[in-house]
């Protein structure tokens, strides 16, 4: 008997698990400013708790921010920080070096960026970010309407409770992608729940 590959088996315990779907992809964020804070701020944090509600704080204390532009306007005066009640400088670190590699760019709006990391140089050049690994490139392109695959410690574990050996981001990444057409569902959307299933079960 033929063993399955990843993909078979992440696609036979994703029906398992959460069944035949639908899997919608997530909304994400038309607000630049969230967007980019989104992506500095998401590592090793509790989003729906501590991350979610900040970012929704940060659209209406800053509508101006909604561009690339008018966020790096508010940071050359204001506290990052302060405005997202998040002392954290390694991420403001972050959240500023992608807000002026993108504006360097042209990148100003959800749309540009959606376009933008249509392309492997630009998604090569966000990776020169310090603090930006490949999971933080799909998942910004999630964040707008791209459709990736973002791999995390939930997709991991997922993984590895299918059976799955541990492998490199981005076979584990082609594995996913590989169910997700096996089962007929979007990319993004499929990620987004087993992300979901995971993060509420943890």
């Amino acid at each position: 008997m033929p063993i399955p590959s990843p993909a078979q088996q992440l696609a036979a315990h994703v029906q398992r698990l959460l069944g035949s779907g639908p899997f919608p992809q997530p909304g994400g964020w038309t607000h630049m400013g969230a967007v980019i804070c989104d992506v500095s701020f998401q590592p090793r944090c509790n989003y729906e708790a501590t991350l979610r509600p900040r970012l929704i704080r940060l659209q209406s204390d800053w509508p101006d921010a909604g561009t690339v532009r008018g966020f790096q306007r508010r940071l050359a005066t204001e506290d990052l920080a302060v405005a997202m009640r998040f002392n954290h400088a390694r991420k403001v670190a972050t959240a500023h070096a992608i807000t002026d590699l993108l504006a360097a760019h042209g990148v100003d709006t959800r749309d540009d960026l959606h376009t933008w990391l249509g392309h492997q140089t630009n998604r090569a050049a966000l990776r020169t970010v310090k603090g930006v690994g490949p999971k933080s490139v799909d998942y910004i392109g999630n964040l707008v309407g791209r459709s990736h695959v973002a791999v995390d410690v939930h997709l991991r574990a997922f993984a590895a409770d299918a059976g799955v050996p541990d492998l490199p981001y981005d076979q584990l990444r082609a594995a996913y992608e590989e169910a997700a057409a096996l089962l007929g569902h979007d990319k993004g959307g499929l990620e987004h729940a087993i992300w979901r299933h995971k993060s509420e079960a943890a």
